[in-house]
């Protein structure tokens, strides 16, 4: 058989494999407007469907309202938006936390007993200690040292530091990754760490770390580091469940110490980043009896990823300098009985007597924050709101402007930081509370994201606190509602229209 011969098979045969397919699509366009129509039917189908259920589920009267309008005039669209981005609540992570909370619960429980017995829980309880304690299932400790880290340059070394003197366990959460310098220097640690025969457990955000190559994690597992990803999609109940993120950020090092706070793995940590430069980030480090509270969402968090129960060390012990700082752990998240997040900050304004300062690059609140921030300007608190010039999302930075004029007119003040990016999420309340951790001031924060804060009572570290934010402020302006009104009519249209976008941001 001659080349042509062959090539004449070879297109023969190549015709008749692809037959079928071509009369399948000669049938289709034949009969287009049919299947166009029956196309057009299920998606009507699918949508009202899918709008019983946001009328049943979605928070608010308005959300159920715009969802079921949606859903039911525009389905190809709408469907898969909710399915992605309009639950808030994390069924699938409720469904295995409850599967295991026979064995949480009495870790939790030990731990506590434990803490009673050498008298760290608070004795002295004010009025705001047990509804905290309610809403987080977690007590308050006295006890501990917290020492605040600003910036990666403090930041980091801390928690590399500490991973040198791991002996027993190291557990490490970020929700950003990256393989860069900085994350490259977070392997080698992990892997030093693993060597020398440390139980090592690494936790990330798939979402948050997509970038992450495999060849990062296959060097950390082939190296006996336990590596698993915080996959929300994971399970055959939660497919679309994209819009759920981890956002926590801790390192536990033996049970003793602990980290927490604002900061992930990048180069732009370290005041490296193209744009936003210098990156301006706070952590804290904590020791103490908290830290077997900080272990409870870590354990909670590693079950729902890989499925294993970790054996850890629950029996607390005071921090070594003898220091008695009240310290309460928040964990919050979209698979709480209540909106934990929400309700933490409410309460805190609220509570607020003479003075509330508040930082967060993502400054995208709800109505009832923005009524009680007016709530707490007008009966004479110094409310500040620190956020940054410059923003790494530009939906967030004109969503934010949209509430300027309201709180400005109750006597709020909203500071816009010049100098770099400020991503700490930090919050001083009056002389003696503050609050630092991974919590922004917006509905992903509230309602979405898990999300973890250390609350500190105590006056000497209010007073770094307050220190790190004067520094803030003076290296700030101060914004105004006539700024908005003095922009263009394209400008000003963006905000709103971004405002309209606010519980998906």
């Amino acid at each position: 058989m001659n080349l042509t011969d062959k090539m004449h098979q070879l297109k023969f045969r190549a015709t008749a494999y692809f037959a079928p397919f071509k009369q399948a699509i000669a049938y289709i366009r034949a009969r287009q407007k049919r299947f166009f129509a029956l196309f057009v039917t299920l998606a009507h189908i699918a949508g009202a469907l899918t709008s019983v259920q946001a009328v049943m589920e979605t928070r608010t009267a308005q959300g159920a309202i715009a969802w079921a309008v949606s859903l039911n005039t525009i389905p190809i669209a709408a469907v898969p938006a909710y399915w992605a981005f309009g639950r808030t609540k994390f069924q699938g992570y409720v469904k295995k936390r409850q599967e295991k909370i026979d064995e949480t619960n009495p870790l939790v429980r030990h731990f506590i007993d434990l803490a009673r017995e050498e008298q760290f829980l608070v004795s002295n309880r004010t009025r705001e200690t047990p509804l905290l304690e309610r809403l987080t299932n977690l007590p308050a400790t006295v006890g501990n040292d917290v020492q605040l880290l600003r910036n990666g340059e403090e930041i980091f070394p801390s928690i590399f530091r500490g991973m040198e003197k791991a002996e027993d366990y190291l557990l490490v959460q970020f929700y950003i990754v990256r393989d860069d310098n900085l994350g490259r220097e977070l392997q080698a640690r992990l892997l030093a760490a693993a060597q020398r025969g440390v139980r090592v457990k690494f936790l990330y955000d798939e979402i948050g770390s997509y970038q992450l190559p495999r060849s990062y994690l296959d060097t950390l597992r082939e190296s006996g580091v336990q590596v698993s990803a915080f996959n929300s999609t994971q399970g055959r109940a939660n497919p679309f469940q994209i819009n759920f993120r981890n956002h926590r950020k801790i390192v536990v090092v033996d049970g003793r110490h602990a980290w927490v706070g604002g900061a992930n793995v990048g180069d732009e940590y370290l005041g490296l980043h193209p744009r936003l430069t210098p990156w301006v980030d706070a952590m804290v480090k904590v020791t103490g009896p908290a830290v077997q509270a900080l272990q409870v969402p870590f354990l909670e968090d590693w079950f729902w990823a890989s499925g294993e129960m970790l054996d850890l060390d629950w029996t607390p012990r005071a921090a070594p300098n003898g220091t008695s700082r009240t310290v309460f752990i928040l964990p919050t998240g979209p698979a709480d009985r209540f909106e934990t997040c929400a309700l933490y900050f409410l309460h805190s304004i609220n509570s607020a007597s003479h003075r509330l300062w508040i930082a967060s690059p993502y400054f995208v609140p709800d109505e009832q924050i923005v009524s009680a921030l007016q709530l707490a300007a007008l009966r004479g608190v110094d409310v500040r709101i620190l956020v940054p010039e410059d923003c790494d999302n530009r939906l967030v930075r004109l969503s934010g402007w949209s509430y300027v004029a309201a709180l400005e007119k109750a006597g709020v003040k909203v500071y816009r930081y010049t100098n770099g990016f400020l991503h700490h999420k930090t919050m001083l309340l009056d002389n003696e509370t503050s609050a630092v951790g991974t919590a922004n001031f917006d509905n992903r924060s509230f309602r979405l994201n898990f999300e973890i804060t250390l609350e500190v009572q105590d006056e000497e570290f209010a007073r770094e606190v307050e220190e790190m934010l004067l520094q803030n402020f003076s290296e700030s302006r101060l914004s105004s509602a006539q700024e908005l009104e003095q922009r263009s009519f394209p400008f000003r249209l963006a905000v709103r229209v971004a405002r309209l976008l606010a519980p998906i941001q």
